[in-house]
């Protein structure tokens, strides 16, 4: 099987998935490949949007029932969190909209919002808000790289899959990366 045949395949649940646990990376690679024409930009975006709302829905929702439990068997994860609570504290609505274009606080801000008990209803009207910018400008700006990629493609193009398979695996290294980062912080508190 191809490398356009893969993405073609498995890259709309690809996406689904990735954003449903992280986001970015995955998301700018979808832009670049509608650009290249192995997806549908539309259907990146949708399942970008998918993907990150019921993500953050699940993490809302884990964070209203057993958030504070969790924070107060964990004090240094409750001070760490005091900030994203202060800024939530000051301006819930602006919090909810642009957490996920925060790097750093993208993933616990829902499960935070839920620990705080803020309205599900709420929450849910802003974070699919939300989550539709961010699809919408996240996916858009892959989709623009594309457009610069293509511009040099000319001088590239005998190496275009092994651009597109570093990329990736930048990308997928990254992941990992933050994951394990998070791991490690996790069982020092």
């Amino acid at each position: 099987m191809s490398l356009e045949e893969l993405v073609a395949n498995y890259g709309y649940a690809a996406i689904a998935i990735g954003t449903f646990l992280e986001g970015e990376t995955i998301l700018v690679l979808g832009g670049f490949s509608a650009h290249r024409g192995f997806l549908d930009l539309r259907w990146v975006i949708v399942c970008a949007f998918l993907g990150s709302f019921l993500g953050d829905q699940t993490a809302f929702y884990i964070g209203r029932f057993r958030g504070r439990t969790f924070l107060d068997k964990r004090p240094r994860w409750k001070a760490k969190s005091a900030k994203v609570l202060e800024m939530l504290e000051r301006n819930q609505t602006l919090l909810i909209l642009g957490s996920r274009f925060l790097y750093g606080i993208r993933t616990v801000t829902p499960f935070l919002v839920g620990a705080a008990k803020i309205s599900p209803i709420k929450f849910f009207l802003l974070d699919m808000i939300g989550a539709f910018v961010w699809a919408v400008v996240v996916g858009g700006l892959g989709y623009t790289f594309g457009t610069a990629f293509e511009a040099a493609l000319p001088y590239i193009q005998h190496y275009e899959r092994l651009f597109l398979i570093a990329f990736a695996c930048i990308g997928l290294g990254f992941w990992v990366f933050r994951l394990l980062t998070r791991k490690r912080t996790n069982k020092s508190a």
